[in-house]
């Protein structure tokens, strides 16, 4: 390793750290918002939204793991507390018996739509918040210029 290598990656992992703090800082604000004021939590509402976006509002249980950053078996746990509060249902894939789908009710869309404007305002909030704090700032204002 070159010397010119070595203050690189202590920046790097400064940064990275960085990244780290703000990313647990604006998730703990939006988890305990949206559990409050909607009763979904941050997964939750992750899954609702993508199960909004997709096409026919129904996603396989794989993909929507990998789109929202969970495994396997925490996604299942997942759907199935979504299910039991009536904002999906899982549905056989017709083509492939093992393919189960998350599908999205229209319970579960309404919910996503009153959270939606919470989570925007709470992100952007816990983001000014953060810009002020000199841990943050540099990580805020990158992600800003993006």
């Amino acid at each position: 390793m070159t010397s010119h290598q070595q203050p690189r990656a202590a920046s790097d992992h400064a940064m990275w750290e960085a990244v780290l703090g703000l990313h647990a800082f604006v998730e703990r604000q939006l988890a305990h918002t949206l559990q409050r004021r909607h009763g979904v939590g941050l997964s939750e509402y992750r899954a609702l939204e993508v199960l909004t976006q997709a096409e026919a509002g129904e996603c396989r249980m794989q993909e929507l793991a990998d789109r929202i950053g969970l495994g396997q078996s925490s996604v299942t746990r997942l759907v199935g507390r979504l299910g039991g509060a009536g904002y999906v249902y899982k549905d056989n894939c017709a083509d492939d018996k093992r393919g189960v789908f998350a599908v999205i009710t229209d319970e579960g869309r309404k919910r996503y739509q009153d959270a939606r404007t919470t989570y925007a305002d709470v992100l952007s909030s816990a983001l000014n918040t953060a810009s002020a704090d000199d841990r943050f700032a540099r990580a805020v204002q990158a992600l800003r210029s993006a």
